[in-house]
C-alpha cells in the first residue's frame, strides 16, 4: 500500500460515509456530527497497536503493470505476523512464495537472525536503567502527542461531510466524504500529504469503528521535492477491516493501484493487495518474549517477541 495512503488511513479512523435507508417510509435521521465522530475517536486504535496482540497470516500479492494496462509479473508471499519488538515493525516470516512452502533451511535462518535480535534487545533493554525507561517515557509521549496532531489536521485539511448509510458486510455503517479544502494550511507532515488525496470511509453506526476506506490521489505527491519518488494522480488504495471473533475490528484487505516515479527516471506501475486472516492471540506458549518498553506505536505497548 502507497505510504501516502497509509498515512491518511491512520487518520481516517475518524469519519465514514454511505446512502440513508429508509425507516418506516422516511428516511432515519443521520446522528449528531459532532456526536459521532467525537465517539469514533475515543475509540481510535491504530491496526499496528491492534495487531500487536495477535499472531496472523498475510497474503501480499504484488502485480507490475506495463503502460498499456496488462500484467507483466505476479508474486504472491505468505507470511506469518508477529508483533514487534518496540520501535520496529511487525516480524514477518515468509513461509510461502507463488505458491510453494519456503524451505526449512531458510525457515531456519529467518528465525535465527530474529533470536539474535531480540536477544540483542534483551541485553540493550538490561542495560538501559532508570534513565533509560524514563527516556521511552518520553518518546512514548511525543508520538502520543504528534499521532493527537495528525488527527485534528484532519479538520483542518478537508472539508467533512456526513452523507448517509450503508451496510458493509452486514453491518450498518454511516458515511463520510472528505475534500480538501482550497488553500487550507496543514499543520503537520500528515497533514501537508493529506492535502492530495480525497476520501470516502464507512464507520459503524453502533460501534464508531473504521469499517472501509476508500482513497484516491487527485494531485501528484511528491517525497524529497519531487527528486526522491513521485506518486502520480490516479493512484488509489482500498482499505477494509472486519469484526474478529466478535471482539475486535482488524484489517482484513488492503487493495492498491497506481504508478510512480523514482528518481525521476524510472516510472514503476503496480497494483496488488493484502489479506489478513488467522488471527490467534498472542501468546507467550507459542514465542520467545523480552520484556516491553515504549511500542513503536503511541496507542498501546505490546510485548517484544520472536517467532517461535
Amino acid at each position: 500500500m502507497p505510504a501516502a495512503a497509509r498515512l491518511l488511513v491512520l487518520a481516517l479512523c475518524l469519519v465514514a460515509a454511505l446512502p440513508a435507508r429508509p425507516v418506516g417510509g422516511q428516511e432515519a435521521p443521520l446522528p449528531d456530527f459532532d456526536t459521532f465522530v467525537a465517539q469514533a475517536k475515543a475509540r481510535l486504535r491504530t491496526d499496528a497497536a491492534l495487531q500487536s496482540g495477535y499472531v496472523f497470516s498475510e497474503r501480499q500479492t504484488e502485480l507490475k503493470i506495463d503502460r498499456h494496462g496488462r500484467t507483466t509479473d505476479r508474486r504472491v508471499r505468505v507470511y506469518e505476523v508477529y508483533p514487534p519488538l518496540p520501535g520496529e515493525d511487525a516480524y514477518r516470516r515468509l513461509i510461502e512464495e507463488d505458491g510453494r512452502p519456503v524451505p526449512p533451511s531458510r525457515l531456519d535462518k529467518q528465525d535465527r537472525e530474529r533470536r539474535k535480535k531480540v536477544e540483542a534487545y534483551a541485553r540493550e533493554l538490561a542495560k538501559r536503567g532508570d534513565a533509560g525507561y524514563r527516556r521511552a517515557e518520553r518518546e512514548y509521549q511525543q508520538a502520543v502527542d504528534e499521532r493527537s496532531a495528525d488527527i485534528d489536521d484532519i479538520f483542518n485539511v478537508f472539508d467533512v461531510r456526513m452523507i448517509g448509510r450503508d451496510v458493509i458486510a452486514g453491518h450498518p455503517t454511516i458515511v463520510f466524504t472528505l475534500t480538501p479544502r482550497p488553500g487550507a494550511k496543514a499543520r503537520t507532515k500528515s497533514g501537508a500529504m493529506m492535502r492530495h488525496f480525497t476520501a470516502r470511509a464507512w464507520i459503524s453506526e453502533t460501534e464508531y469503528q473504521l469499517v472501509k476506506v476508500d482513497v484516491e490521489a487527485v494531485e501528484t505527491v511528491s517525497w524529497g521535492l519531487g527528486l526522491l519518488a513521485r506518486l502520480h494522480r490516479g493512484a488509489t488504495a482500498s482499505y477494509e477491516r472486519r469484526k474478529i471473533n466478535d471482539e475486535v475490528w482488524l484489517p482484513a484487505r488492503v487493495t492498491y493501484g497506481g504508478s510512480g516515479r523514482v528518481l525521476l527516471v524510472r516510472t514503476l506501475r503496480r497494483a496488488g493487495s493484502s489479506e489478513f486472516f488467522d488471527y490467534r492471540k498472542f501468546s507467550v506458549e507459542t514465542t520467545t518474549t523480552v520484556p516491553s518498553l515504549s511500542s513503536s506505536d503511541p496507542d498501546e505497548r505490546p510485548p517484544a517477541s520472536a517467532a517461535p
